[in-house]
């Protein structure tokens, strides 16, 4: 992969990629899973991870439905805004059409495993659900999705008591969430702290997720200095003082 993409031509040449129910295309696999999500999707379910996921909406808005202190919460994330998710949250991202949003998250570890949940209705009573080793999420949603369709759950509307898990392989976060914010508007508040230091905590240190001039860390677990240029930069990037061409900063995608 390149290390320099121009953003809205990758989008344009992927676009037939962003299909339902997900409507997602991995951009970037290393350390950090980079993607792109469009819409309209197809989704009730709601995933389930042992990492925090960035949001940040290119265009249009979006809603992000979550699991807060054992009750459903819709989050809206509008367009040019930025939402951290903290880890082991339920959630469920509803997107529309002529929409397009950036998440990021981490790779997982080899020991690490995802889930998807089906609830009952409107409460929060598991229907059905499923663990599994992710890789490559938009490719591993639709075959679970489809398999709930198939389920007897679905038909029914009643959960399967042989096939819940008694206790989650991890135990859920039950923190309350933070609101979306601007990113344009915080880069302008904090771009002297940024210039100034190596990096910066942009969530608080309950979270893993830092934002720098050069690099990001989920703290002591991984890097990558090419993306957070993007994130970091109101201007194109340069190297030893030249602008690189083709080069489209983050802050410049809306």
């Amino acid at each position: 992969m390149e290390l320099l993409i121009n953003v809205r031509k990758w989008i344009e040449d992927n676009k037939s990629a962003f299909l339902p129910p997900v409507c997602n295309k991995l951009m970037h696999r290393h350390q950090l899973n980079v993607m792109f999500v469009g819409g309209p999707n197809e989704r009730k379910d709601y995933h389930i991870e042992e990492g925090e996921e960035l949001f940040y909406q290119v265009k249009g808005d979006m809603c992000l439905k979550i699991i807060e202190n054992g009750k459903r919460k819709d989050i809206v994330i509008r367009e040019g805004e930025m939402f951290l998710l903290p880890a082991r949250i339920p959630h469920s991202p509803q997107r529309y059409a002529n929409t397009m949003g950036l998440v990021i998250e981490r790779e997982r570890l080899k020991t690490e495993i995802d889930g998807l949940r089906y609830y009952v209705g409107d409460s929060t009573d598991v229907l059905f659900e499923k663990w599994f080793h992710c890789e490559d999420l938009g490719t591993q949603l639709a075959p679970i999705i489809q398999e709930f369709f198939n389920s007897r759950q679905y038909q029914t509307g009643k959960p399967n008591p042989d096939e819940i898990l008694k206790e989650t392989p991890f135990p859920l976060n039950f923190t309350s969430v933070m609101e979306p914010f601007s990113f344009r508007g915080w880069l302008n508040d904090h771009r002297g702290e940024i210039q100034q230091k190596k990096s910066l905590s942009m969530f608080g240190d309950n979270f893993e997720t830092e934002v720098g001039r050069k690099s990001c860390t989920l703290r002591q677990v991984l890097t990558c200095p090419a993306l957070w240029k993007h994130l970091s930069s109101s201007t194109h990037l340069t190297s030893l003082g030249q602008r690189l061409p083709n080069s489209v900063p983050f802050t410049e995608l809306t």
